[in-house]
C-alpha cells in the first residue's frame, strides 16, 4: 500500500512539474502577411526552428494573406507537420484574410482560429495559362434542351464538347489540390466537404460561418483571448502529445530579419528582371572596355543574384530564354550594325519574354506591364544611342596605327641619299626617298614596308613636281 501511494505521489509531482514548465514556456508569434513566397517560407521555417530550440509551448501563425506560390505554401506546411511544437493558425486582426494558400496552411495547423471580421477560402489553384477556375462547370442534365436536336435526340457531339472544354492540366491541378486539403481536414478532424468546395468552386466563409461549419476550431478577438481559450488543451504533434498552459504565458514575436527582407526584395519578379538586365549590361560594358573592372564586378554579382531569385520563382524558361536572346541581339547590334534588324528583333524578343517570364497569376508575383514597357523603351533607346555613337566613331578619320602613318608629315633628321632617319608623330623612323632630301626638310609618308617608310619632300608633293634622281 505504501508503494502504491508513493508511485501516486510521484505521478502527481511529475504532472505538477510539467504544468509549471509549460506555464513558464513562451508562446511564439510568427506574422505571415502579404503574398506567400520564398522569403515567407524561409522566414516561417526558421521561426519554427527557433521556437523549438527555445522551448516554446505554442507557435501562433498570425495570418493575413491573399495567397501565394504553391511551392512556398507546401514548404510551410511541411515545416508545420514536422514541428514538435504545436502550431495555431490565427487569421487576425479584424479585416484580415486567409485566402488561397492561407486556407491550406489553416487546415494543416494543429489549431485553426479566426478573429471576428475575417474570412478564408477561395483556394482554387491559379494558373496564368488556364481558364478561370472560379467559374464552376454547369451541370448538364440528360433532358437538357441544348442536348436535343429537332427530333428530340441527344446531341452527343455537344455533350462531348462540353466535357472536354476544361483544360486537362487545370483538372489535374484542381484534383491534386482538393486531395491535398482534404487530407489535412481528415487529419485535424475538420470539415473536409467544405475544404474541397473551397478548391473546386472557390467559395469563402466568414469567421462565424467557418466556426458553425467546423472549418475552424474557435474564434477570438485577439491573441490574449486565443491563448486563454487554448489553456489546458491537449494536442498531438510530431513530438508527441502536448498539454498547453497558455494563460498568462510570455509572448515572443518573431520579426522578419535582414535575410527575410533581402529575399523578399530580390524574389520580387520585377526586381529579379531588373537585376538580370543590369548583370547583362555590366558584362557588356566590361567586354567593350576591358580593364574597367567595376562594370564587370557589378554585372556578375547582379546576374548571379537575379538568376538565384528566378530559380526560386515559377519561371517560364521559354520567357527567360527570349529575354536573354533579346538582350544578345541588342548587344550584337552595337558590334555588328545590321541597319536596326538585330536591335528591333531584340526589343521584340525581350518584350515577349518579359510578359511570359513569370508562369503564375498569383497576386504579387507578376511583372507589371508598365515596367515591361519602360524597360523595353529605355533599353531600345540605350542600344540605338550606343549604335549611333559607334557608327559616328567609325566615320572619323584614323588618328593612330598603320593607316594613320600614310600621308603624315615629318622632318628629316639627316640627309636622305636615299635612306636616313626622320621624325614622324614624335617617333624616329627609318625612311627612304626617291630624291635627295636635306636634313631639316619636311617629308610626307607615301607608303610603309615593315619598319621602313617611303617618303617624299613636302614641297614636291604639294606642287606635283618630279625631280630627277641624283646619281652616286
Amino acid at each position: 500500500m505504501t508503494q502504491i501511494l508513493g508511485v501516486f505521489f510521484l505521478a502527481i509531482l511529475g504532472t505538477a512539474s510539467s504544468q509549471v514548465d509549460a506555464a513558464t514556456a513562451p508562446v511564439f508569434i510568427v506574422p505571415l502577411s502579404g503574398a506567400i513566397g520564398p522569403a515567407t517560407a524561409d522566414f516561417a521555417g526558421r521561426a519554427l526552428a527557433r521556437a523549438e530550440k527555445e522551448g516554446a509551448q505554442l507557435i501562433v501563425l498570425r495570418i493575413d494573406t491573399p495567397g501565394g506560390l504553391d511551392l512556398s505554401m507546401r514548404q510551410i506546411i511541411k515545416d508545420i507537420l514536422a514541428s514538435p511544437v504545436p502550431v495555431a493558425a490565427f487569421v487576425a486582426p479584424s479585416g484580415a484574410r486567409a485566402a488561397s494558400a492561407g486556407t491550406y496552411i489553416l487546415y494543416a495547423s494543429h489549431i485553426a482560429a479566426m478573429a471576428q471580421g475575417t474570412n478564408l477560402g477561395a483556394a482554387t489553384p491559379v494558373n496564368i495559362a488556364a481558364p478561370s477556375p472560379l467559374t464552376p462547370t454547369p451541370i448538364r442534365k440528360p433532358d437538357d434542351a441544348r442536348d436535343k436536336d429537332k427530333n428530340g435526340k441527344h446531341d452527343k457531339a455537344a455533350a462531348d464538347e462540353a466535357d472536354t472544354s476544361k483544360d486537362a492540366l487545370t483538372k489535374k491541378q484542381i484534383a491534386d489540390a482538393a486531395a491535398y486539403i482534404r487530407a489535412f481536414a481528415q487529419m485535424r478532424g475538420r470539415n473536409a466537404e467544405w475544404a474541397e468546395r473551397a478548391v473546386r468552386e472557390g467559395v469563402s466563409l466568414s469567421a462565424e460561418e467557418a466556426l458553425a461549419l467546423k472549418v475552424i476550431d474557435l474564434t477570438a478577438r485577439d491573441i490574449p483571448e486565443l491563448l486563454s481559450k487554448l489553456d489546458g488543451r491537449k494536442l498531438t504533434t510530431a513530438g508527441g502529445e502536448r498539454t498547453l498552459a497558455t494563460a498568462g504565458a510570455t509572448l515572443v514575436t518573431a520579426e522578419p530579419d535582414w535575410r527575410t527582407r533581402f529575399l523578399a526584395i530580390i524574389t520580387d519578379p520585377s526586381v529579379a528582371l531588373i537585376l538580370l538586365m543590369i548583370g547583362v549590361y555590366g558584362l557588356f560594358f566590361e567586354f567593350w572596355n576591358p580593364g574597367l573592372a567595376l562594370p564587370g564586378v557589378v554585372g556578375a554579382v547582379c546576374l548571379l543574384v537575379g538568376l538565384f531569385a528566378l530559380q526560386m520563382l515559377p519561371v517560364n524558361y521559354a520567357g527567360l530564354a527570349l529575354i536573354l536572346l533579346g538582350l544578345s541581339f541588342m548587344v550584337a547590334e552595337v558590334f555588328f550594325p545590321a541597319f536596326g534588324s538585330l536591335g528591333a528583333g531584340g526589343v521584340i524578343a525581350f518584350a515577349i519574354g518579359a510578359v511570359m517570364l513569370i508562369d503564375t497569376d498569383v497576386p504579387g508575383f507578376g511583372v507589371p506591364s508598365g515596367l515591361i514597357a519602360t524597360l523595353v523603351a529605355v533599353t531600345a533607346l540605350f542600344i540605338f544611342f550606343v549604335a549611333a555613337v559607334a557608327l559616328k566613331a567609325r566615320r572619323r578619320p584614323i588618328v593612330s596605327g598603320h593607316e594613320a602613318l600614310i600621308g603624315s608629315v615629318g622632318v628629316a633628321l639627316d640627309d636622305l641619299e636615299p635612306e636616313g632617319w626622320a621624325r614622324i608623330h614624335g617617333e624616329q623612323w627609318r625612311v627612304r626617298s626617291r630624291v635627295s632630301i636635306k636634313s631639316g626638310q619636311s617629308v610626307r609618308v607615301t607608303s610603309r614596308g615593315d619598319l621602313l617608310l617611303s617618303v617624299e619632300p613636302v614641297a614636291d608633293a604639294d606642287q606635283g613636281l618630279t625631280l630627277p634622281t641624283t646619281a652616286h
